[in-house]
């Protein structure tokens, strides 16, 4: 009896489309250099996010540690605009050194998250960072503020190269 249970609800959970849905695998950027990567990225807009609530003036600052492991601060402000920043400090491990674009971090060891580079400026002059399940996206900028019509070119490829929902986009306030 367990059994066909079970059964039955591995076959509805995995054919009903109102469970889910198929989207082709996100793709990363074909080559990072870490060098030119690491430094100050101020978020432009991303998902929201339970650990990001409340959170305005949001940057990440990012180090090359000679292991060649990523040194990560994130900072972001909560409550008034003079308030002390808050900040998580945490290091990401390359996953895919063919591309350096598929990192792992952790701001709670033994706990990693992936973070996937799957936009870049040519300049590295903006990023865009997503998850495999598609569940986290950052807009991220060397600058507080990016240029309007960089921002919707960004948002066309998210939904018509990358299959996200950019009605789920929220820009985030930068001083």
């Amino acid at each position: 009896m367990f059994l066909t249970l079970l059964a039955v609800f591995f076959v509805v959970f995995n054919c009903s489309p109102s469970v889910r849905q198929v989207q082709p695998r996100l793709e990363v950027v074909k080559s990072v250099d870490l060098k030119r990567y690491v430094g100050t990225w101020y978020e432009i807009a991303s998902y929201p996010a339970s650990f990001q609530k409340g959170c305005t003036a949001t940057k990440a600052i990012y180090a090359l540690l000679d292991d060649g492991r990523v040194d990560v601060l994130n900072e972001c402000k909560r409550g008034a605009p003079g308030a002390e920043p808050s900040r998580a400090k945490g290091k990401a491990k390359v996953v895919d050194i063919t591309t350096n674009a598929k990192l792992k971090v952790t701001f709670f060891w033994p706990f990693y998250g992936d973070y996937w580079i799957i936009d870049l400026g040519k300049n590295y002059e903006y990023a865009v960072v997503g998850h495999p399940s598609r569940k986290y996206l950052w807009i991220l900028s060397r600058e507080p503020r990016m240029d309007e019509t960089l921002y919707n070119t960004i948002l066309e490829r998210l939904r018509n190269e990358k299959g996200y929902d950019i009605t789920k986009l929220v820009k985030t306030p930068q001083p």
